[in-house]
């Protein structure tokens, strides 16, 4: 039976959330949204010091047209880990762009680690990542895209993606990168492209810390599946996925997170329970 995608309106929603250090415990001070971007009650499954938040879209996906936008403020001392309920879904588009910007200002430290991104067949998506770190900041984040509902043996023939990442350390300039993927284009199975692998994605980590030491601890991990790979830049550690498992990606994704983590915030990987429902 064919799955046909949801018709819905276009939507532009905004969510802004500002973390604070307070008496101990790192609170959500501030919060406005507008449109259907919101975010869950703060849990404290490790203690008052590291607030978890769960940002949700309510429809389920982001169809052409969609504009979203997401500003995230970790002040001094604050440390906030953020994820997804789910995968974020694009929906193929009759015409029209979907977009998405994500911009974090992290004076404390933050973990950006959603669930993956599904690109339908079809789709318009632009996706535009940016991070601003204070001198003494940390950031631990992820994106890992799927094209093509792939178990239903869907592949990205029509529409495109484009994402763009970007992250700065008092004003310094760590990573930039910018791509393009076409449906149907030559990238898709390119030896110097994707090589036919639907799956992709990109960790990064960036701390005072981090140095070779923890390269070095990384390389000890490889995907179960798919290939995987790893360089350290001058202030910023990058980890690759290729493949065609989303789940063989994120479970190694969570492997490196689990040994950075304790770079990051002094703290042991504590999984979200969202991750587990």
């Amino acid at each position: 039976m064919q799955v046909v995608e949801p018709v819905a309106r276009s939507w532009q929603a905004s969510l802004s959330l500002g973390f604070e250090f307070r008496d101990g415990k790192t609170v959500l001070a501030t919060r406005a949204h507008d449109g259907p971007l919101v975010v869950q009650k703060p849990l404290y499954p490790e203690g008052g010091e590291v607030c978890h938040a769960i940002v949700v879209h309510p429809p389920g996906g982001i169809a052409g047209g969609d504009e979203l936008v997401l500003d995230v403020k970790s002040e001094k001392h604050a440390s906030v880990l953020l994820t997804t309920p789910g995968a974020t879904k694009w929906y193929r588009s009759a015409g029209p762009v979907a977009r998405q910007s994500i911009s974090l200002a992290v004076a404390g430290t933050l973990e950006w680690l959603p669930q993956e991104t599904i690109v339908f067949d079809g789709a318009r998506a632009e996706l535009a990542f940016e991070a601003d770190l204070a001198p003494g900041a940390g950031l631990l984040g992820w994106d890992l895209v799927c094209l093509g509902r792939t178990g239903s043996g869907e592949r990205l023939r029509r529409g495109g993606y484009r994402f763009s990442a970007r992250v700065r350390r008092a004003g310094r300039l760590l990573w930039q990168e910018r791509g393009r993927i076409e449906g149907g284009g030559r990238l898709l199975d390119s030896p110097a492209g994707l090589a036919g692998k639907p799956v992709f994605g990109t960790l990064f980590f960036s701390c005072p810390k981090a140095g070779k030491e923890h390269l070095e601890e990384v390389r000890k991990f490889v995907p179960e599946e798919g290939e995987g790979a790893m360089t350290l830049l001058p202030g910023i550690l990058l980890a690759r996925y290729l493949g065609d498992s989303t789940e063989a990606a994120k479970r190694w994704f969570a492997a490196l997170w689990r040994t950075l983590r304790p770079a990051l915030c002094g703290r042991v990987a504590v999984e979200p329970r969202i991750w587990r429902t």
